[in-house]
């Protein structure tokens, strides 16, 4: 099948796609709480004749899809179909109807291209080999990828090679964006918990434990881990997200528990380990100095996004082969955003794409996990396409 029959195919079914999309868009649904998107998903795949498993991982669904080539490779496909819990500004028709959920970074638009995809594919299953469809829940913080390896996803539906994709807001409207190496980075959280006297802050704070002194030193010296203890040919993050302590009612009086916790972001083991050694040893050496105690911890959700280098050109083929040679970067600079597709790529080697979901022509843009953000209905063919060209890179197609 060429790559102007799938265009052609993938505009044709396009508008009954974007009434999908939207749909889900309105009906957004929390990690592993995705039971109408799962019916959705698993209703259309058989509604397709396509072999549809639920229930992998709680709330996931895999569609099968055998070529009538002989081939004996298998490769997984895998969209992500989680909300976020955030309440939508849009103001669109098919806003969400869920208060506080909302589909804010474009994962109804990833379910609805991968099941144009399906409907492609098992229209014309012109390849040798197996296709799986892989429908993740939970790929926002809830652990939706690990719960679909722990059910067996992989020993269940053997795949030599898995891919992913994500949409691109600020990367041109149907523009394909990848690189060799890591791509994407290991995400985690800390928290540390200061614990002192307190006292009165206006008439005896020489008999108090001060634990805004040490929050203080702590968020300051933070910074120090990355400017002074990475290399500066590394990358790392730590950011302050939360703190809290004290009451508004009571200016005066000097708290005796104060929490800080925030955001850790790098691309290496070697850097996840010094992190994690040095904001605690940080934490505890400023409490130290001010008399307080702390608990501190640091807790990874996701490890880096690393693209290998067969993968990364498997990728890049198709993406040229889908928008042509001058809309595919090839060398997207690491961005250090999280995904927990990195831990079903760390058990099968495969490889992810960012596709561009436009730029106003103002050079604005809605980011992903902001109230405003709406997936671009335009580039639904350009991803359906991909998925297919993919499809063909690694198992042929006529």
């Amino acid at each position: 099948m060429s790559e102007d029959s799938v265009i052609e195919l993938a505009r044709k079914i396009h508008p009954e796609l974007t009434a999908i999309r939207r749909d889900i868009h309105a009906h957004p649904e929390l990690g592993l709480e995705e039971t109408r998107t799962a019916a959705i998903v698993a209703g259309k795949l058989r509604e397709w004749g396509i072999e549809t498993t639920e229930g992998v991982g709680k709330t996931g669904v895999v569609g099968t899809i055998r070529g009538r080539r002989p081939g004996q490779r298998a490769i997984g496909l895998r969209a992500d179909m989680d909300a976020l819990a955030i309440l939508e500004q849009t103001g669109l028709p098919y806003a969400s109807q869920n208060a506080g959920k909302m589909h804010a970074c474009g994962h109804d638009g990833h379910t609805t291209m991968l099941l144009g995809a399906a409907r492609v594919l098992a229209e014309n299953p012109d390849f040798g080999g197996t296709v799986h469809l892989i429908f993740q829940p939970a790929e926002e913080g809830r652990g939706g990828a690990r719960a679909m390896l722990a059910d067996g996803l992989f020993d269940r539906f053997p795949c030599d090679a898995v891919y992913g994709l994500h949409n691109g807001p600020g990367i041109e409207e149907g523009k394909i964006a990848t690189c060799v190496g890591p791509m994407l980075a290991a995400s985690g959280i800390f928290r540390a918990t200061f614990r002192g006297t307190g006292g009165h802050g206006g008439s005896t704070p020489h008999l108090a434990t001060d634990v805004t002194v040490a929050q203080a030193q702590f968020i300051l010296a933070l910074q120090t881990i990355v400017s002074r203890n990475v290399a500066p040919t590394e990358t790392a993050v730590i950011s302050v997200g939360h703190i809290a302590g004290g009451q508004m009612e009571a200016l005066n009086v000097m708290p005796s528990e104060l929490f800080v916790g925030g955001t850790v972001r790098c691309f290496s083991d070697e850097v996840q380990q010094l992190l994690d050694r040095r904001i605690v040893e940080v934490a505890r050496a400023v409490a130290g100095l001010t008399g307080c105690a702390a608990e501190v911890e640091v807790r990874w959700g996701t490890p880096p996004l690393i693209n290998p280098p067969e993968h990364a050109a498997v990728v890049a083929r198709a993406a040229r082969s889908a928008v042509g040679e001058a809309n595919v970067d090839a060398a997207l600079k690491p961005i250090t955003g999280g995904e927990d597709f990195a831990f079903i790529m760390q058990a099968r080697p495969g490889a992810f794409i960012f596709l561009g979901n436009g730029v106003a022509p103002d050079g604005t843009f809605h980011s992903v996990h902001t109230p405003k953000y709406d997936f671009n209905d335009a580039i639904i063919p350009t991803g359906v396409t991909y998925w297919v060209s993919l499809v063909k890179q690694e198992l042929g197609m006529g």
